[in-house]
Formats: structure tokens, sequence, C-alpha cells
């Protein structure tokens, strides 16, 4: 008996990419994804969601990158332009799940401490939550399994009795090894035929 949803949020309940701030930046789309993809990349964005705080990481950048520094420095101080609003349908089923009154509903997130407070306040459906775990506050982030078993022992949560949703397969693959059944999310519409095939919506 599932009596638990924990959800990631960016890409699944929020659009969040760093695209939607260099695009306008960079005025050639291969520039930009180069820049994505080689400097400010996901592998430094994560070590900031680890609890490393955004000033070190800049500056480790812009010292390794002297030349992209106006660039690199834009990441963390234009940060909310990566915020492009709600993944409404996600937010529609969210609400649906939490008006049944059926599960404790908990959110997983790999973000970083600093910026996290500052999406909270701009989503209000972030404040919904039974419970939030933040990777950079409790410095250690998926896929790594105590992270998963933060929640799960923090919130009295039995694996078998959750299930996980998230964007990144890296991440489903290390909840279904902790037991978790875990949802693959690619759009609102593959989560709501998902969740309606357990029986949950």
């Amino acid at each position: 008996m599932i009596n638990t949803i924990i959800f990631d949020l960016g890409a699944v309940l929020i659009d969040w990419h760093p695209f939607h701030l260099y695009k306008q930046i960079f005025s050639d789309e291969a520039e930009m994804n180069q820049f994505i993809e080689t400097i400010c990349t996901n592998h430094w964005n994560e070590e900031q969601d680890g609890g490393r705080t955004l000033a070190e990481g800049t500056e480790m950048l812009v010292k390794q990158f002297p030349e992209h520094e106006e660039n690199i420095r834009a990441y963390y101080g234009r940060w909310t332009e990566m915020l492009n609003g709600p993944i409404q349908g996600t937010v529609d089923i969210f609400k649906r799940l939490k008006d049944s009154g059926k599960y404790k509903i908990y959110a997983l997130t790999n973000w970083s401490h600093e910026t996290f407070p500052i999406a909270q306040e701009k989503f209000d459906f972030l404040n919904w939550f039974d419970g939030v775990v933040v990777s950079g506050t409790e410095k250690m982030r998926k896929p790594q399994p105590e992270f998963y078993q933060l929640l799960l022992d923090r919130y009295n949560v039995k694996p078998e009795e959750a299930v996980f949703i998230d964007d990144n397969f890296r991440n489903i693959e290390a909840g279904r090894k902790l037991g978790i059944d875990s949802i693959h999310f690619t759009s609102p519409t593959e989560l709501e035929a998902e969740l309606q095939k357990r029986g949950l919506l």
C-alpha cells in the first residue's frame, strides 16, 4: 500500500534550466551550448547543490576560465532568470494528490541551500510539502543512497510504501536500488498515466 509520494523539483515541478538565462546572453546557440557543456557544467553546479558555497564555486571557475568571468558570474548573479516558472501539469497532479488526503508528500531535491529559499518564496506550492530535504543543506545529494535514506529515516517512510518521481534516470536507478518504486518523469501526461496505473490518482 503506497502512502508516500516523493517528488524531485527541478524539471519536474519547476522549469529550471541555465538555457533560460544564457539564451539572453549568447546570440549564437552553439556557443551557448558549448559554454554550458564545458564551463558552467552540470557537474560544477552539482557541487554547489552538494554544499559548496556559490562564492567558492564561482571563484574557482573564474580562476580557471578568466576570459569567461562575466558569463560565469551571471550563473548565480542572475540565477532567478533560469526559473521559467512552474510545470503546471505536474503542479496540478501534486495538488490532486495532496487534496486526496491519502498521502504524505515530500521533496528530495539537489539544490543549493543558498538559492532554495529564493525558489520557495517564488513558488507557493513548495510550501505544500510535508517535508523537504535539500541537498545543499544536508551536504549530500542524489544519487548517493545515504541522501535517500536520510529522507526515509527522518520521516519514517518505508521504501515499499513510497513512490519517487525524478527526471534524471540516474536518480531513478538509485531509488529503485533502495526498494522505492521510482517513476522516470518525462511529462505531466506520462506521470499522470504512471500514477493512474498504480491506482494513486
